[in-house]
């Protein structure tokens, strides 16, 4: 069985032996969260904000993480810089939440200024101190590093991290042809979850809970006698809404009308990955479109006929949307996860994402923004940070306060002495398995060139069966 090997003494507590059984105590043991304080969260790439925050020069954002501080800037149109958000003089916050420092950054206390390239531009009575308490050099702000990928910008406390892009991947790969770099955003909302960041992430993490906490969306659908989430022994996704009306022997309207209400279902309920563009677009061709009789035939051509009719149309208003029946072709699941804390889920031209702090061992701020491809040119308000409203609040679309309810259940259930462990699918719920398994390797200290393979590993699309990401005796990411 896969097992973190410590190194340099570092014992992982509550460690994964088994792959199908995740230790409750990973979810609220004080000792277990502050090594994740030490040992994963200032080694691995955070997505710190999105660039449409900081369009300008002297735009920035702050981000946080645990009591880590990260000013993001723009400096000018092609370049993004981070420091550490503390005056090089006593310590004070240079700067809160988001703004524009154009001119530099002046901390507050006494005035001591700072370019946008960090360098230390005013220093109040110099002769006041010490020639090695001046140096040029020793006053610039201290960098932190940043990379951008897919319209965001990237943070990562380790200088020794493997290059965002590699870390990325296959989850990079899979959504730069569905237009990340270009997506903005619809709306931002944020909200504060009682329960342990990971649980937050792992209920995104896997489909099989749809029937049960999603049930609105199955009523959409005339099913076959027997539909499964996946067929046992096999790796293909049977559980979506398209194979679901494809294998059904309704008539090619019944078919239209029931994709269309899903649609809609899915635009109310979600307000992300399918807008109501989209859904006018579908309701147009089906008082038009003409389908072969046959129930597969039908439904291939009915969503070819969609996915170009919605090219069309966002094409002739000059939004830049990708071959949409291309990318079918090399299509998956549509929630894509990167490690440690980010996902986006994509379809016709939009995106929902994903992003996930921890706020202490049971309390964690989760964010979604709904983002879509607009006319190239176009300018869009100014982005505000959200005030975090409650998960059960009216202001969520249903089907993200259908999950927030599920999990304080969840944070609860776990503190019970009678569970020690969660059973996981290795089937359906692989991908939380492969999580917990790359999380051990980084609280036993491993090195990044060990740890790429693993976060590769789980980083991309969510239906994945488990993998061994460590080999016990050596450490080394296994080849499975």
């Amino acid at each position: 069985m896969p097992q973190a090997k410590p190194q340099d003494g570092n014992e992982v507590p509550f460690a994964v032996t088994t792959p199908t059984r995740i230790p409750a105590a990973r979810y609220y043991d004080q000792k277990f969260y502050d090594l994740e304080c030490e040992r994963l969260w200032p080694r691995v790439w955070q997505m710190a904000c999105r660039l449409e925050e900081i369009p300008n020069p002297g735009d920035y954002v702050v981000y946080e993480i645990l009591d880590q501080s990260v000013i993001v800037v723009r400096v000018d149109a092609k370049r993004v810089k981070a420091y550490h958000n503390a005056c090089r003089h006593r310590g004070v916050q240079l700067v809160n939440d988001r703004g524009n420092a154009k001119r530099g950054f002046s901390c507050p206390f006494h005035g001591w200024r700072f370019n946008l390239e960090g360098e230390n531009t005013f220093l109040y009575q110099p002769d006041l101190f010490a020639e090695m308490d001046r140096d040029k050099d020793d006053l610039s702000l201290r960098e932190c590093r940043v990379e951008t990928w897919g319209g965001c910008a990237f943070i990562n406390l380790d200088g020794k991290a493997a290059p965002l892009r590699e870390s990325l991947e296959p989850f990079a790969s899979y959504l730069e042809p569905r237009g990340a770099e270009k997506m903005q955003t619809v709306w931002w909302k944020s909200t504060v979850v009682p329960v342990n960041w990971k649980l937050a992430m792992e209920a995104f993490m896997e489909g099989y809970h749809v029937a049960r906490t999603h049930p609105q969306l199955a009523r959409q659908i005339r099913l076959d006698e027997g539909a499964v989430y996946r067929p046992v022994g096999t790796g293909r996704q049977s559980s979506g809404t398209q194979s679901r009306i494809q294998r059904s022997s309704v008539s090619p309207t019944e078919m239209m009308d029931s994709f269309i209400l899903y649609m809609s279902k899915v635009s109310e309920d979600m307000g992300g990955i399918v807008l109501d563009k989209d859904i006018r677009v579908a309701e147009r061709l089906r008082d038009t479109i003409k389908l072969p009789d046959e129930p597969g035939a039908a439904y291939e051509e009915w969503v070819r006929s969609l996915n170009d009719a919605i090219m069309a149309e966002q094409r002739n208003e000059g939004i830049p949307v990708p071959d949409l029946n291309e990318l079918a072709k090399t299509s998956s699941t549509g929630v894509q996860f990167c490690f440690p804390h980010f996902f986006l889920l994509s379809q016709y031209g939009n995106m929902a994402s994903y992003r996930i702090r921890p706020l202490s061992p049971e309390s964690t701020l989760f964010e979604i923004w709904s983002l879509t491809l607009f006319p190239e040119g176009e300018q869009r308000p100014p982005l505000k940070t959200p005030t975090p409203v409650a998960c059960d609040s009216d202001e969520w679309p249903l089907i993200p306060r259908q999950d927030f309810t599920n999990l304080p259940a969840q944070q609860k259930g776990l503190h019970t002495r009678g569970f020690e462990f969660m059973r996981l699918s290795p089937e359906v719920e692989g991908q939380i398995s492969n999580l917990h398994q790359v999380i051990d390797g980084y609280l036993a200290g491993r090195d990044a060139a060990e740890l790429l393979g693993g976060v590769q590993k789980v980083s991309g699309n969510i239906d994945a069966r488990a993998h061994e990401i460590t080999a016990r005796q050596t450490g080394q990411a296994a080849t499975t």
